[in-house]
């Protein structure tokens, strides 16, 4: 609904009880971490996004297994700041921390996989290395146009995507 102030009001409630009720490397502390970071980052304030972002990355880290797919959407959610940023070296960075850990847990066409190929396509686009992002987002659609039915605005949007940058090219 886009009332960011109250989501961060629950949210901090929740981590309240969370940190005086759960050790402090409990997977739901690090779920509401992960949440508070994307109202700030829905709110443009990435400074605190990284913060609370981080602090779930670290808590996966401690806990989980080192190619979980938890561990690869917080380098995802991280790397999307830094894009957002426009510090495009630290966003491929993450993005292929989440790739590497999508490509050896997940089948080849899953979604998540497209949504790495899209994200690091999107950053070589924005640093105008465009091949690359060629490249990438070719892979986005292969996985898409099998994935998903021809109709669906994801495959539109990754169309659109690829004529672009060939335009640019």
């Amino acid at each position: 609904m886009g009332d960011y102030s109250k989501a961060l009001e629950f949210y901090d409630k929740a981590v309240k009880i969370y940190e005086k009720t759960l050790p402090p490397n409990h997977r739901s502390l690090a779920t509401s971490y992960n949440n508070i970071g994307l109202v700030y980052n829905h709110m443009g304030d990435y400074s605190k996004a990284l913060e609370f972002y981080d602090k779930a990355l670290k808590i996966r880290e401690k806990t989980l297994p080192p190619n979980h797919p938890s561990l690869a959407t917080s380098s995802n959610n991280i790397g999307g700041v830094y894009n957002s940023m426009g510090d495009y070296s630290k966003a491929l960075e993450f993005y292929d921390k989440a790739l590497k850990i999508f490509q050896i847990t997940l089948p080849p066409n899953h979604p998540s996989l497209a949504t790495s190929y899209n994200n690091i396509g999107g950053v070589y686009n924005s640093m105008g290395d465009y091949s690359k992002a060629l490249s990438f987002l070719e892979k986005t659609l292969a996985i898409r146009q099998k994935s998903l039915p021809p109709t669906h605005p994801h495959v539109k949007t990754v169309i659109d995507n690829i004529d672009y940058v060939k335009k640019k090219m």
